[in-house]
């Protein structure tokens, strides 16, 4: 401090407490400063202009009776004009702070159930911070910020909490995946509708075809065939396609066998049959 030789030197951001026989003289600002100490003079101490912070942990309980630790941020600084109030009247500003943000937070917080401490985080900080400015003014401090940093639950309630979250998005889940499911069954359904629509109509549309070109047939054989009936025309196609059934059964390699009487008699008979079918089935519509 160079005491010895009478002159001191104060560095930037503090000040000094100057003393004349023990009680308080003058605060000495950033520089070099004259101070014989044959007058008494002397430096009690410095001080620190800058802005300090304080974290603080409180553990406090909530309306719903869940433990929570609440960590405060204090940002705090020595006030230039009351550098000597500062510096005399209070011993630990830490331990002061402290207090206070332990006496307001567990004041506010078990009057709000854990949900609300969360949401009314900065309600809490600017409670604090009002006690605070209010409290360590006298003491030649300034409150410059006051800030929840962090509210930490008991460990066990924030897995239940996780686990609470975690059934609520699974239900979503299952709902959302249901919801998926029901829409593709329905498209599933709409679309085998509309198949077997196009189906039907595909099928309609080929016997049309076929009927169509059975009686074209039947009328050009009578007449290109004199003496021929529509009878015996019917009888020819129907044995026509009897053979190329038969034909197409044996030149497929993964045909099941199939027994059916082959001979010309057996072939009227189908014709018979067949015949006597439609003929049913006309006197049945009349």
């Amino acid at each position: 401090m160079g005491q010895a030789l009478g002159c001191i030197q104060v560095n930037q951001s503090k000040v000094a407490v100057r003393e004349q026989f023990g009680k308080f003289d003058n605060v000495l600002e950033p520089g070099c400063h004259c101070l014989p100490w044959c007058f008494g003079y002397k430096i009690a101490g410095e001080l620190s202009l800058r802005v300090r912070q304080l974290e603080v942990r409180c553990e406090t309980k909530t309306k719903d009776n869940v433990f929570v630790n609440v960590v405060a941020s204090i940002q705090y600084r020595a006030l230039p004009e009351k550098i000597s109030d500062a510096f005399y009247k209070l011993s630990n500003a830490n331990s002061q702070i402290q207090a206070y943000v332990f006496d307001v937070i567990r004041a506010s917080v078990p009057k709000l159930e854990l949900d609300a401490v969360f949401e009314q985080k900065s309600d809490i900080a600017k409670a604090v911070e009002e006690e605070l400015a209010k409290a360590m003014s006298t003491y030649g401090y300034e409150i410059v910020q006051t800030l929840i940093v962090d509210i930490v639950p008991d460990v066990h309630v924030k897995r239940a909490m996780n686990e609470i979250n975690a059934a609520a998005r699974h239900r979503l889940a299952a709902k959302e995946k249901a919801e998926a499911e029901k829409i593709l069954q329905i498209k599933r359904a709409e679309g085998e509708a509309e198949s077997k629509y196009l189906a039907g109509l595909g099928i309609a549309r080929q016997r049309q075809a076929i009927v169509d070109g059975l009686r074209d047939s039947v009328l050009v054989f009578s007449e290109n065939v004199p003496g021929t009936s529509a009878k015996d025309v019917m009888d020819m196609v129907l044995v026509t396609q009897y053979f190329d059934t038969m034909k197409e059964i044996g030149a497929s390699s993964k045909s099941s066998s199939v027994f059916i009487p082959h001979g010309p008699g057996a072939v009227r008979d189908v014709a018979s049959q067949i015949r006597e079918g439609l003929l049913q089935a006309d006197y049945a519509k009349e």
